[in-house]
C-alpha cells in the first residue's frame, strides 16, 4: 500500500484539530527518561520514485519479480506516476460517476473536467480545449475533420514524420469522406520536407499536420512551417503525443497553431498494455463551436454562485443531429482526472524538472550510443527524449540480444519506414536512471 504523506499545512491543521501546538505533545505520556533522544539511524530520507526503485530492487532477487530495462517509446511512454493520482482517482464518487448531463447532481465531474481543460489550454498555449477524446489518434482525426468544417476544401496535408498510426486511422476516416490525403516526406534532418511542402500547397488545400516532437523524436520548426502558410488560409493541425515535451520546449500556440491534437498518457496515466489513454484537442477562441465532443464551461447561478455545466453541446445527441460537430458519445473523464491531478502534484516546476530530465538523459543516452563504433546518429535536429541511430547488424539481433540481459531495445523502424531498416528508435525517460543507461550501452559494446 502505498504511504502518502502529510504537508506543513496538514500537519498543523491536524495538530490545531486535536488541540495541541506541536507533534512533540503527543508523546507527552511517554516518560522522559524512556524517550529517544538522538535521531534513528537510517538512511538518508527518499522520494517516493526512490523508494519504489529501491524495494524493486529488493524484490529483483526473486527472478519472476524482475522487470526489463525499457528504452521503448514510439507514441507511449513510461513515466513515474505519484501514488496520489491512483490514490484520488479511485474514490467512488470519481470512477463510478455517471455522465454529468444533471449539472446540479455533477457540479464535482464538471469542476475537475473544466480544470482539466484549463491544464490543457495552458499547456499547449491554445485558449480553448475539449473535455477529452479517446486517444492521441482519433483525436487527430477528429481535429483534421473540425479543420475541414471550418476551411472547405479537398486535400490534407499530413507529414510522414506523424506517428504511422495516426496516418493509418486517419486514412481510415477519409476513406468515408470526400478528402485527400497527400503525404509530405521528412528531410535529411529528420523533419517535415519544407521544400515538398510548397511545393504540394493547393488553392483547395485545408490544412497541414505535422507532430511535434515527431515520430522519429525531432522537434519540428513550427514557426517556418506557419510562415508558410500565412496568407493561404490553411490551418496548422499539431499533434504532440509527448505532453511532458511542453515542459521544456514551447508550445504549439506560440507558433501560431490554429488546432493542437494528441495524447495526453504521459500525465499520470501508466502505459498499462497500451491502454486506456487520453486524447486531448486544443484550438483558438475563433474555432469553439467547431470543436467535437464535450466542453464543460464555468459560469454563475440565480444566487451569483460559481458553477459548471456542459456548454455549446453540438453533438449528435443533442440539437444538431447529422450536422453535428461529432458522434462521441463519452470521454476519457477519469483519465483526464488523472492528468488534472498529476499536474497539480508536479506544479509548474516539478513539471519543467521532469522534462528537464527526460531531455538531459537522452542527451546522455544519445552521446554515449553514437560512440559506440559502428553506432551513428539518423538526424541532427533538436529532440526531446527519442533519438533514431543508424545499427551496424540486424536489428531483430540487437533487440534478442538486449533481451537476453533484461534489457528491451527501442522500436525497430523498418516495420513503419522500410527505408530505416537499419535504424532503431531509442527513448528515455526520468524513470531511467544513468546506471541503465550505461548497462544498455555495455550490452550494445558486447555485439561489436
Amino acid at each position: 500500500m502505498p504511504y502518502i504523506g502529510s504537508s506543513e499545512a496538514d500537519i498543523k491543521a491536524i495538530l490545531k484539530r486535536i488541540g495541541i501546538s506541536d507533534i512533540e505533545q503527543l508523546f507527552d505520556s511517554i516518560p522522559e527518561n524512556m524517550r529517544l533522544k538522538r535521531p534513528l539511524a537510517l538512511d538518508p530520507p527518499l522520494s517516493e520514485f526512490e523508494l519504489q526503485k529501491r524495494f524493486s530492487a529488493y524484490a529483483g532477487s526473486n527472478t519472476c519479480c524482475t522487470e526489463p530495462v525499457s528504452f521503448l517509446g514510439a507514441g507511449l511512454y513510461q513515466h513515474f506516476v505519484p501514488a496520489l493520482v491512483d490514490h484520488l482517482i479511485l474514490r467512488s464518487e470519481f470512477y463510478s460517476a455517471y455522465t454529468p448531463y444533471q449539472p446540479e447532481i455533477s457540479q464535482g465531474t464538471l469542476q475537475t473536467i473544466f480544470e482539466y481543460q484549463t491544464y490543457v489550454s495552458q499547456l499547449t498555449g491554445m485558449e480553448v480545449a475539449n473535455a477529452t477524446l479517446y486517444d492521441g489518434s482519433t483525436a487527430m482525426a477528429e481535429g483534421v475533420l473540425m479543420a475541414c468544417r471550418i476551411r472547405r476544401g479537398g486535400k490534407i496535408l499530413v507529414s510522414q514524420a506523424v506517428h504511422p498510426e495516426y496516418r493509418e486511422v486517419l486514412n481510415t476516416y477519409s476513406k468515408y469522406l470526400e478528402q485527400e490525403i497527400i503525404t509530405l516526406p521528412y528531410d535529411g534532418k529528420g523533419c517535415t520536407d519544407r521544400e515538398k511542402l510548397e511545393e504540394s500547397i493547393r488553392d483547395d488545400t485545408v490544412c497541414l499536420v505535422v507532430q511535434s516532437p515527431n515520430f522519429f523524436g525531432c522537434m519540428e520548426k513550427l514557426d517556418a512551417l506557419k510562415e508558410i502558410l500565412n496568407g493561404k488560409k490553411i490551418l496548422l493541425v499539431v499533434v504532440v503525443n509527448e505532453m511532458i515535451s511542453l515542459g521544456f520546449y514551447q508550445p504549439p500556440g506560440v507558433f501560431g497553431a490554429d488546432i493542437a491534437v494528441g495524447e495526453a498518457q504521459s500525465l499520470g496515466i501508466p502505459v498499462n498494455y497500451g491502454g486506456p489513454l487520453l486524447g486531448f484537442l486544443a484550438t483558438r477562441d475563433l474555432y469553439k463551436r467547431n470543436i467535437p465532443g464535450r466542453l464543460a464551461g464555468q459560469t454563475v447561478d440565480s444566487r451569483g454562485q460559481k458553477g459548471f455545466v456542459l456548454t455549446l453541446n453540438t453533438r449528435e445527441q443533442h440539437i444538431r443531429r447529422e450536422r453535428a460537430t461529432s458522434n462521441i458519445c463519452t470521454n476519457q473523464a477519469l483519465c483526464g482526472l488523472a492528468a488534472c491531478i498529476y499536474l497539480s502534484v508536479l506544479g509548474q516546476k516539478g513539471f519543467a524538472e521532469i522534462a528537464s530530465q527526460n531531455y538531459h538523459k537522452a542527451a546522455y543516452a544519445r552521446k554515449k550510443i553514437t560512440g559506440i563504433e559502428g553506432y551513428t546518429l539518423a538526424f541532427n535536429a533538436s529532440v526531446f527524449n527519442e533519438f533514431v541511430v543508424k545499427v551496424p547488424h540486424d536489428p531483430q539481433n540487437i533487440a534478442a540480444h538486449l533481451k537476453e540481459r533484461g534489457i528491451l531495445a527501442g522500436l525497430q523502424l523498418g516495420r513503419f519506414y522500410p527505408e530505416l531498416d537499419q535504424h532503431i528508435l531509442f527513448c528515455v525517460t526520468e524513470v531511467i536512471s544513468k546506471d541503465q543507461i550505461d548497462l544498455l550501452v555495455r550490452a550494445l559494446e558486447e555485439i561489436g
